[in-house]
């Protein structure tokens, strides 16, 4: 058995009974980045083996994790925050898995999503999910975008953050209204609301931008 077991996006408390039971219960924890899940697993008092599992490896220990759960361990997997393969690895275990008549079974629990959809004030009866834009032909992907029906919801990191706003801007114009959440769940969370020009004014004018930010484009009335 495969456990896909989401974890908190920002406060530890935002983990369910399931989640830790079966982290607890489970042979070996399959984590992306271990200093991160350390603190999740301190406050839970998780001591089950560990094993790193990310995007630089996967390819080469599927095969042996495989072969592992086929002897009859049971394995979980977790990102360092969210859900794992919602923009983070996984997707390829999974898809082993089920190829090798595995059984996969994911947990409901945290994304950054759902929250900052449901927070934007925006339409939500329909979205389309994009995660992060791609590296390559970004501008292709935004232009098509602009002609989407649909709220579209966006990931983006700090330092490309007022990069994709200005792409935003040129692509959208100046109509839509947009929404930027940053830090879900955490300390620093915080939700600005508004017209594409007041979002880039407002992080030109700040020092340092910092965290990971979910933005959501009203749909094209």
């Amino acid at each position: 058995m495969l456990y896909i077991v989401p974890t908190p996006i920002g406060n530890l408390e935002d983990f369910t009974f399931r989640g830790l039971r079966i982290l607890k219960e489970v042979d070996v924890i399959l984590v992306e980045n271990y200093k991160v899940s350390k603190k999740l697993f301190d406050f839970y008092n998780i001591k089950n083996q560990i094993n790193k599992y990310h995007i630089r490896n996967e390819h080469k220990i599927i095969p042996h994790l495989v072969k592992e759960i086929k002897k009859g361990k049971k394995l979980a997997l977790i990102s360092n925050a969210g859900t794992p393969s919602i923009s983070d690895p996984g997707f390829l275990l999974i898809k082993s898995c089920i190829k090798a008549s595995i059984s996969v079974e994911c947990l409901p629990g945290p994304t950054a999503l759902i929250p900052a959809l449901v927070n934007s004030g925006l339409s939500i009866n329909e979205f389309t999910f994009i995660g992060f834009l791609p590296k390559k032909k970004r501008k292709i992907k935004l232009e098509y975008l602009s002609k989407e029906n649909r709220t579209i919801v966006l990931y983006e990191s700090p330092h490309r953050l007022l990069r994709t706003l200005n792409d935003i801007k040129y692509f959208f114009g100046l109509k839509r209204n947009i929404v930027v959440c940053k830090e879900i769940s955490k300390f620093f969370q915080d939700i600005l609301r508004g017209n594409i020009e007041k979002m880039i004014l407002h992080y030109e004018n700040v020092k340092k931008i910092l965290g990971e930010y979910t933005i959501i484009i009203e749909k094209n009335c």
